[in-house]
């Protein structure tokens, strides 16, 4: 069925849920012109860097722009890419890996319009660990060890290698470790199977509370990275009206979420007015504690704008890598234009 007002949602069926979960805050704000009525199914992860989602839902901020929005819960990260390239949801939240890179090289069509989470300086996110009584100070020292990684392919790969070559060297330096999972490569450092890891927040805040590791270089000071995006299905980004209401809820969250938990006097992030209630949202939504949300809170833009040229930059090297199947024009799957848009309404 062709998409005219209303985005049809087909359930994705295996490994997701389907919530409602739009309250009525703000629901009569727009009473005397609302806009027609569209639906949008958006696939996403209980994790941090979801927060403007979670704000825009908690807080109505759909509502007010005639959207009615579904959360649909997965638990992996690639399935929602699937998703959202096949059209089981309208708008998938996730990481941007060779996966999702190999699916667009073969034909599938989705668009990449917004930031979720990147790697930025003077914000802790991701960084390399090693032993609290290792040698290693500096990058150039990984020459011949083992590194850590959750998975070959994955957004840990990508961040190895591109901070090994600043520093000289190259993934055939060193022997990296797919380890599947964060909690996998807490205890291989803890327990010294590896010679170092990556780890984001707030994990790298858990591991030197316990005295087992400590950092030597932070990505965000080495490298810009886009690591995970706001992705629209081919049929949401054809409807542009549908995808510019969208876009302009996802910038209004992005910039409460930025102004409650990112703003900086000088280099110190001093909590903003609406601080304690964004914890709780993110709180509410991935069931974790106060207290370690507040350690691992992700830069992203204010405005939700991506860092577009790092997406080419990506391609090119997990084609390098061998990684995908081949390397691809980014404008291809990148659109800028629609949040644009969307930031002037």
């Amino acid at each position: 069925m062709a998409m005219a007002v209303v985005l049809v949602l087909t359930a994705c069926g295996g490994n997701k849920n389907s919530e409602g979960s739009q309250n009525n805050d703000g629901a009569n704000a727009n009473k005397e012109e609302s806009p027609e009525k569209v639906s949008i199914d958006i696939g996403m992860l209980k994790l941090t860097s979801s927060a403007p989602l979670f704000i825009a839902l908690e807080k109505g901020f759909f509502e007010e722009e005639g959207i009615d929005a579904k959360a649909t819960w997965f638990e992996a990260a690639q399935p929602i890419a699937v998703a959202t390239a096949s059209g089981d949801v309208d708008v998938g939240a996730t990481g941007i890996t060779a996966s999702l890179y190999n699916m667009v090289a073969s034909g599938e069509k989705l668009v990449i319009v917004a930031d979720k989470g990147r790697e930025q300086a003077g914000y802790s996110s991701t960084a390399f660990l090693v032993p609290n009584d290792s040698d290693i100070e500096k990058i150039e020292q990984l020459k011949g060890k083992k590194i850590g990684i959750t998975q070959t392919g994955s957004t840990y790969h990508y961040m190895s290698g591109r901070v090994l070559e600043k520093h000289g060297l190259s993934t055939k330096d060193v022997e990296l470790v797919p380890l599947n999972s964060i909690p996998g490569l807490m205890e291989a450092l803890k327990s010294k199977q590896v010679d170092a890891v990556l780890l984001n927040e707030p994990n790298i805040s858990i591991v030197e509370e316990e005295g087992y590791g400590k950092q030597i270089v932070q990505i965000g000071d080495e490298i810009e990275y886009q690591t995970s995006g706001i992705f629209l299905s081919k049929k949401l980004a054809d409807n542009e009206e549908a995808a510019k209401r969208f876009l302009k809820v996802y910038a209004k969250a992005t910039q409460y979420y930025y102004d409650a938990v990112l703003t900086k006097e000088g280099d110190k992030i001093v909590p903003g007015e609406n601080y304690d209630e964004v914890i709780e949202i993110i709180a509410k939504y991935t069931d974790q504690e106060p207290d370690l949300i507040k350690k691992g809170l992700p830069y992203m833009d204010r405005d939700g704008k991506l860092l577009a040229d790092d997406i080419q930059t990506q391609v090119d090297w997990y084609a390098k890598e061998k990684l995908i199947d081949k390397s691809f024009d980014a404008s291809e799957i990148v659109n800028t234009e629609l949040l644009d848009e969307a930031l002037k309404e």
